[in-house]
């Protein structure tokens, strides 16, 4: 069994460690293509005050271990090298190995492009993948400098943190890095082509595609991102420390992106090959910035364990949004957090799984659980909350004590606690116990009585934000609230002529929100009559939770979307708030016309929409989807034949009508693989792949069930394509037959699959209906089921409910 590194373990090691550099090589010219390993070096410099050291190793093999050039006897086994080194003095660890190339998206992924049958590679590491491609002591805190070196075939991009300094025949030598975490450290080698270059406050950018991609990638991307610097620079009082700024976008991506110092990896959905809304482009210059800001809260400082993962995550996702509305057009920034992320957040923390957003991870594998809507998108909103308590400007005087204090090191929740707390008489000690301690979301309800607001308060945290006042739509006036923590209950007093009034208006704190009786009356016949976009999303994010809550009836919140979302000038607003209408429609109600009845009336948006329009084109992706029902082959063919006007189909659309023609069964397979072939790229690949297994019979459920459980057969976005095939809508009945097979196989899907690729096969196939596996589970495993369970009993729950 491979061992998952603890914290105690950490602890031990931290303590008895001083790691001071690692000079590693990586071995790639063995016909990267088709070879199964590569060759690798890492040399440690350190010091020990123990004789026997572990270091952690998911190699294939261990060549030779030398200590001060000296051969010396080792154990490898279960992912760990144990060796003997002198006591209390500065030596060397020479471990030769051979490493196994990646098809999951962790250590080293290789890729062979469809289009052209070029070869790329590129790493991925975080929490604790550096072990698979190279030796080494994997946990944040033991932070050390890197030289690297690559040998690679002739012709190939060799990219890494540091620049490149020199080359000699096929090998490339990089310059040393300053002090970093071993999950930090990034490779990536191919045919990439540097299709972007600037420079910004004297650091150099590039952005990096492979050959197939490159003219894909935009302006805006490198703009963004050379806007980005100064403003970081400039709060967070410390000058961007890692030399280069290079960005990489990578195909097969597990992630959006991924701060690596000087070599950020991006996925290859945000090169736009077919038309995108102005909502992707927001979204996206998000992550440029998330990424950016990581290189201060992450990367200069780290979290010493992952119990603190969101001293970065949280901070990140606060200030992608924060600088989007300094350094970009995208002024919707915060609307978009507060009608997406968040509902994300309050979501996760509302199933059983739920944690503090400071919480206890005992090892490694449970830090992979912890990447969540807590840890990134409640910990965002809790900040929010934080800086509207203690102010912006104490918010981020903080923040350059805390990168002064701990630059190129490892810091704790307490050391931050610690730099705030030095700007602000609030007591954070108190402040944070309630508010980063705690699980589950705060409740705020309003009831109105004439013009008095009473704020009922379930919980235990002190919330100061703002209750809007709205007539014709337009703010007449803002109050700032304060609810105490022991309160069970605040009144306002409201101006007269109030007709909405929202809790939680400019979105300053966490908690689902109600609304009273008089406000939904209105909202049903006006929500799209709110001028301003920020109070919408509050809005948009209220009627969702009541509606997952079963406080609002399901066919309530559909009418309303369907009613005006369409009318929404967000598309990513539509997008959402139609999906989830869309969801509630198809899994909250027993009612089954409800969703035919949704896709009518999304039908009918779609003629109404601005032809050519962003909303047009949000509405489009939401009808195909609910189009996926018997006898909506003709509208789709008119879709896809492009005969509604003023909606281009690109290869994305097309693609989405096959699939959903095919979980009709109304398209052949001969007419799918005509289309592969005018669209042989990676994307097509596995768009094709979906729609095949789309068709609707239970054989093919089962032959799928079959397939995509084969260890090792299929990449990451295959195993993405082939479960969306496998819960096409409509296939409910074809796979209850495999129900019992799927409990039955859990454990043996959880053992034979890395976690990344196990962890979206146990979520994408579990039936819809909760049900036991036998036997001890691993916890992470247990962690999985649990939520997977949640979600189908709230659903049974709310189909009772909405009869």
């Amino acid at each position: 069994m491979i061992y998952a590194l603890t914290l105690a373990d950490a602890r031990h090691r931290s303590t008895h460690l001083t790691v001071e550099h690692y000079d590693l090589w990586l071995g790639l010219t063995d016909d990267p293509a088709t070879a199964e390993t590569f060759a690798v070096t890492s040399e440690i410099t350190h010091t020990s005050a123990e004789a026997g050291i572990v270091l952690d190793y998911l190699g294939e093999s261990v060549t030779t271990v030398e200590v001060d050039g000296a051969p010396v006897e080792y154990l490898f086994a279960d992912g760990q090298i144990w060796l003997e080194v002198p006591v209390d003095t500065r030596c060397s660890v020479k471990v030769a190995g051979r490493s196994r190339y990646s098809r999951t998206g962790q250590g080293l992924h290789r890729f062979t492009d469809p289009a052209d049958g070029r070869t790329y590679l590129y790493s991925h590491f975080e929490p604790s993948d550096a072990r698979r491609v190279y030796p080494c002591f994997d946990q944040p805190d033991l932070k050390a400098t890197f030289s690297v070196r690559m040998s690679v075939p002739e012709g190939w991009t060799a990219l890494a943190n540091g620049a490149e300094t020199d080359r000699e025949g096929d090998s490339v030598h990089f310059a040393e890095t300053p002090p970093m975490s071993t999950y930090l450290m990034a490779f990536a080698a191919g045919e990439y082509v540097r299709a972007g270059h600037a420079t910004s406050e004297g650091v150099e950018l590039g952005v990096w595609a492979r050959a197939s991609m490159a003219e894909f990638v935009d302006d805006e991307f490198l703009q963004i991102t050379a806007r980005g610097l100064p403003y970081f620079n400039e709060v967070f009082g410390y000058p961007y420390p890692w030399g280069k700024y290079d960005s990489i976008f990578v195909p097969e991506y597990n992630l959006g992106a991924m701060e690596n110092p000087g070599l950020v990896t991006f996925t290859e959905r945000y090169l736009f090959q077919d038309r995108a809304t102005r909502a992707q482009h927001a979204a996206r210059a998000n992550t440029i910035l998330h990424e950016m800001s990581h290189m201060w809260f992450g990367d200069l400082v780290t979290p010493r364990w992952w119990d603190d993962l969101w001293l970065k995550e949280s901070f990140a996702e606060f200030m992608g949004a924060d600088a989007s509305l300094h350094v970009s057009d995208y002024a919707e920034a915060r609307a978009n957090f507060a009608g997406d992320r968040k509902n994300w957040a309050y979501q996760q923390d509302q199933l059983p799984t739920t944690h503090p957003i400071a919480a206890e991870i005992p090892d490694v594998d449970a830090a992979r659980q912890n990447f969540d809507g807590i840890t990134y998108a409640k910990g965002a909103a809790v900040l929010t909350q934080l800086v509207h308590y203690i102010g912006r400007e104490a918010f981020f005087a903080g923040a350059r004590d805390y990168f002064s204090a701990h630059a190129f090191s490892s810091a704790t929740f307490a050391d931050l606690l610690a730099a705030l707390s030095a700007h602000t008489d609030v007591d954070l000690g108190e402040w944070a116990d309630r508010w980063l301690r705690t699980t589950g979301p705060d409740r705020l309800d309003p009831a109105r009585v004439g013009d008095t607001l009473t704020l009922a308060h379930e919980g235990n945290r002190p919330h100061r934000l703002d209750v809007g006042v709205y007539a014709a739509g337009r703010c007449i006036k803002g109050i700032d609230v304060t609810v105490p923590a022991e309160a069970d209950e605040v009144t306002v007093e409201l101006p007269a002529g109030a007709e909405l009034v929202i809790v939680n208006d400019t979105d300053q704190t966490y908690a689902l929100t109600g609304v009273d009786k008089r406000s939904l009356l209105w909202l049903t016949e006006h929500l799209s009559e709110i001028e301003d976009p920020l109070a919408r999303a509050v809005v948009w994010t209220s009627l969702w939770n009541l509606c997952r809550d079963g406080r609002l009836p399901v066919a309530d919140y559909v009418a309303i979307a369907a009613r005006h979302a369409p009318k929404e000038d967000n598309p990513g607003m539509i997008a959402r708030t139609l999906g989830a209408a869309l969801q509630a429609a198809r899994d909250y109600t027993a009612d089954d016309t409800l969703a035919d009845r949704l896709a009518e009336q999304l039908w009918n948006a779609l003629g109404d929409a601005e032809p050519g329009s962003d909303a047009q084109l949000a509405i489009a992706r939401v009808a195909i989807a609910a189009l996926s029902s018997e006898g909506s082959g003709e509208r789709l063919r008119t879709l896809l034949d492009a005969r509604l006007p003023g909606l281009t189909v690109d290869n994305q659309l097309a693609w989405s009508i096959r699939a959903a023609l095919a979980a009709c069964g109304e398209i052949s397979r001969e007419e799918l693989d005509e289309a592969h072939a005018r669209d042989a790229t990676l994307s097509g690949k596995t768009r094709h792949l979906r729609a095949v297994w789309a068709a609707p019979s239970a054989e093919t459920k089962t032959e799928l069930f079959d397939t995509v459980t084969v260890p090792g057969r299929w990449s990451n976005d295959e195993v993405d394509a082939l479960l969306a095939a496998y819960t096409a809508p409509g296939s409910q009945p074809l796979r209850a037959h495999l129900d019992r097979r799927f409990f039955d196989w859990v454990p043996q899907i959880w053992e034979e699959h890395p976690m990344e690729i196990a962890n979206r096969l146990v979520r994408g196939l579990y039936p819809d209906v909760a049900g036991e596996v036998p036997g001890e589970l691993p916890a992470a495993l247990r962690r999985v089921l649990a939520e997977c369970a949640d979600q189908r009993e709230r659903a049974a729950r709310l189909r009772a409910l909405n009869g």
